[in-house]
């Protein structure tokens, strides 16, 4: 990369390639001189060595390297990356603290728009949010935001997250029912408004997907559990662990005792394929797979797995397969690889790791030996028109029935709207996906008094983005029960 030559008034602008590749440098001060260094390089693990085990797979920047990065920041007065944040985070803000070397007062500023720094420093999808809208992209490449994210948050860690503690009481509870990151969110935003919460969760550890379904290589459980057990310390929230909305305590009853209800309980997992053979020993949910991984009881595997579907969930069992032992790899996927709905970096990182895909084929049968899977029937497919995902439908060629063997088969299906939600309240309304209805300003239901947020209502996004419905949730409900 190149300097082109500057103005008598002394603005040194970048080129690369061609031409000026930002006129709009003006905007920064006639006397300003950029000089955009290489972008930070984040560690990680080489794939030989990372399949061995869950062990986090990308390392931290060392305290040069972050100060380094702070140092590319462009401090941006209307900082695109903020608009690229669901959750708002004042990135200028924190990266200027971090230059300074005030880590804590960076990780604070974080938190107050996203209480899970840390854990959405290392799941969400960075490049496509803020650091795709990173004003020195322009110039050179953008600001690892993630990357500075983390380092901070870590940073907080060490010595001990602290959150604001909750406001004046209001007199007022709300019912949070689950507690992934939209639960958990929405709660610690009603307790800093003066709100008193009990958050009910089925499970025995409040967290959802955090503790129970993302991969440990991806999302170490200290971490997790740090930052949650933050949001959990506060006065004002009260969790049930173990307690089934529906079984393990009425609805009635929850109305009684609180003066809103916040429904965010995500997503379930659609284990069935609708096909013979899904009763053989050696077909698993991925799902239940994925639970077994996160919470340390993995299951061991042998010889190759084959795992169907094309999501991020199924990208996340193809990898933890490997690590439970299977010898090889294969992920089915009906359509091509234009239409699977894995993230391209998800998608790269498989492939590192040397899973093997098959697109344009799909299972119609679960072949079994003495009553325990041996291999897979599959069909060629070929793309025919949009259907109403909006992706071209995949259709059966015939004659092209063949035979995969394998010793285990994961199906990733894809995600689903828990079934009986509906029967919770009365008149609840979900649209024809199962997700429930909520008023766009409001974020109230159908229902009154009734809110929801996060997957059950977005049909599955980022956990940032559950962070933000939560937040937005709470924001609605407070403005409702004043």
């Amino acid at each position: 990369m190149q300097r082109s030559a500057s103005s008598s008034r002394k603005v040194g602008i970048y080129s690369v390639g061609i031409g000026l590749v930002w006129a709009g440098l003006r905007s920064f001060g006639e006397e300003a001189v950029i000089r955009m260094g290489a972008r930070a390089t984040v560690r990680e693990l080489s794939p030989e060595v990372r399949k061995g085990g869950f062990e986090e797979v990308q390392g931290g920047l060392a305290i040069h390297e972050a100060l380094a990065e702070a140092s590319r920041c462009l401090f941006c007065h209307d900082a695109p990356c903020v608009a690229g944040c669901p959750a708002g985070v004042d990135v200028p803000g924190f990266i200027r603290r971090l230059k300074t070397k005030n880590f804590i007062g960076a990780a604070r500023l974080i938190r107050e728009a996203n209480v899970f720094a840390g854990i959405c420093a290392r799941v969400c999808p960075a490049e496509e949010l803020c650091e795709k809208r990173c004003s020195s992209t322009n110039l050179s490449e953008p600001i690892a935001i993630a990357a500075l994210q983390r380092f901070v948050a870590d940073e907080e860690m060490k010595r001990g997250i602290r959150l604001p503690s909750p406001g004046a009481p209001t007199g007022k509870r709300v019912a949070v029912i689950g507690s992934g990151p939209a639960g958990l969110a929405c709660a610690h935003e009603l307790a800093r408004r003066g709100h008193a919460v009990t958050i009910y969760e089925s499970a025995q550890k409040p967290g959802g997907l955090l503790v129970r379904g993302i991969p440990r290589y991806r999302l170490p459980l200290a971490v997790a559990e740090a930052e949650i057990a933050a949001v959990l310390t506060s006065p004002a929230i009260e969790v049930r662990p173990g307690a089934c909305v529906g079984r393990d305590v009425s609805i009635d009853d929850i109305r009684k005792s609180c003066h809103a209800v916040f429904l965010a309980p995500g997503l379930g997992y659609q284990s069935l394929l609708g096909i013979p053979g899904e009763d053989l020993v050696g077909v698993l949910p991925a799902g239940e797979f994925l639970q077994m991984t996160a919470t340390g009881d993995r299951p061991r595997l042998s010889g190759k797995v084959a795992v169907i579907g094309g999501g991020n969930v199924a990208m996340d069992a193809a990898c933890s397969a490997l690590r439970c032992g299977a010898a090889e790899v294969v992920v089915l996927y009906r359509r091509s690889r234009d239409e699977m709905p894995a993230w391209k970096r998800e998608y790269e990182f498989a492939l590192a790791e040397g899973v093997r895909f098959e697109f344009l084929t799909t299972p119609v049968r679960f072949v079994g030996r003495d009553g325990r899977l041996a291999g897979i029937e599959c069909v060629r497919t070929r793309l025919g028109e949009p259907d109403s995902s909006g992706r071209k439908r995949p259709e059966m060629i015939p004659g092209t029935g063949h035979m995969i063997e394998v010793h285990t088969a994961i199906v990733a299906a894809g995600q689903a709207p828990w079934p009986g939600i509906a029967g919770l309240f009365a008149g609840l309304a979900l649209d024809g996906a199962g997700a429930i209805v909520v008023g766009n300003e409001t974020r109230m239901t159908s229902v009154e008094g009734v809110f929801a947020g996060g997957d059950a209502v977005n049909g599955g996004a980022t956990v940032v983005e559950a962070v933000a419905e939560g937040k937005r949730a709470a924001e609605a409900i407070d403005g409702y029960l004043r």
